[in-house]
């Protein structure tokens, strides 16, 4: 049997698209659906229903895909790292927002490079670029703020991020908590406002989850960086929502303070993900599960 039909095949398996795995795959629609009818002709037996979004598959290509797949991801890990066998190097392809990427992922992953593992890192802060990157091979594990659908990936929990709202002393110095409470949002919405983007995304999820409302306020500052949100907040630009793993330390010393307390604070979700059955390789797996643990402590 021809490897490339059976790579194609696994492809459109996890894609659930002939569309989506021609874009993978580099190759056209028509060539795609080619080489899967040839490959059902080889073996005598339709491998996808045909849908009006995309296709399933078939109990025949479920259980061909569940044989195939790990030992097609192998095969390419090898081709692709160059692997050493001696040393046992093995290069770990990682992607992830840039912040939360920096300051927890490479920090807990660094007791592996001790032991043999080596690093390629992206900075990608857009979840579908994220996702579409580790879709088509350029990246092995992909930190993601959203769970992805379909049978492509495979997501895993990996810890949850609360938003605290914070801006500078001498601004939360000119709001009253008793003020807050009663007209929260009309009164903050009158501070200047720092953010990572026009659409406010960080202050739109707060709002939403504490106020139920929409912000009405533009942004004074845009970075797109949340350390760099950070910094300017500090320095009195305005108000902002900020991680609490980010900004923890600049409450304690009182660079910031946060100017809410909500008996709910909003959270965001992070998951790993990983091409569905890629977890089969030891370095892959190595790291996934030495990330799960150690979020554990975050």
């Amino acid at each position: 049997m021809d490897l490339a039909l059976l790579r194609t095949f696994v492809t459109v398996h996890r894609a659930g698209s002939f569309t989506r795995a021609a874009a993978l795959l580099g190759l056209s629609q028509p060539a795609v659906t080619s080489q899967i009818r040839t490959l059902e002709r080889q073996l005598g037996r339709p491998l996808f229903l045909r849908q009006a979004r995309g296709v399933t598959a078939t109990t025949i290509g479920d259980e061909l895909a569940h044989r195939a797949a790990p030992h097609l991801d192998a095969l390419v890990e090898i081709a692709e790292t160059g692997l050493d066998e001696q040393s046992g190097i093995r290069t770990l392809h990682l992607a992830g927002p840039p912040e939360f990427t920096s300051v927890r992922v490479l920090p807990a992953l660094t007791p592996l490079v001790a032991q043999g593992l080596t690093l390629r890192v992206s900075f990608l802060g857009d979840a579908d670029e994220t996702l579409d990157g580790l879709a088509a091979g350029h990246h092995d594990l992909a930190v993601a703020t959203a769970r992805p659908r379909g049978g492509l990936f495979a997501a895993t929990p990996l810890c949850d991020e609360e938003h605290v709202l914070v801006a500078a002393p001498r601004w939360a110095a000119r709001l009253s908590p008793g003020v807050l409470l009663r007209r929260g949002a009309v009164v903050l919405e009158q501070l200047p406002v720092v953010e990572v983007h026009e659409s406010l995304p960080f202050v739109s999820r707060y709002w939403a989850a504490v106020f139920e409302s929409k912000p009405a306020a533009a942004a004074t500052v845009v970075a797109p960086d949340l350390r760099a949100v950070l910094e300017a907040t500090a320095a009195g630009a305005g108000l902002a929502v900020l991680p609490r793993y980010l900004c923890e330390e600049a409450l304690a010393t009182g660079r910031l303070v946060a100017l809410l307390d909500p008996p709910v604070p909003p959270l965001r979700t992070y998951f790993l993900v990983v091409r569905t059955g890629t977890l089969a390789l030891p370095h892959l797996a190595r790291a996934h599960e030495w990330l799960v643990r150690t979020a554990g402590d975050w």
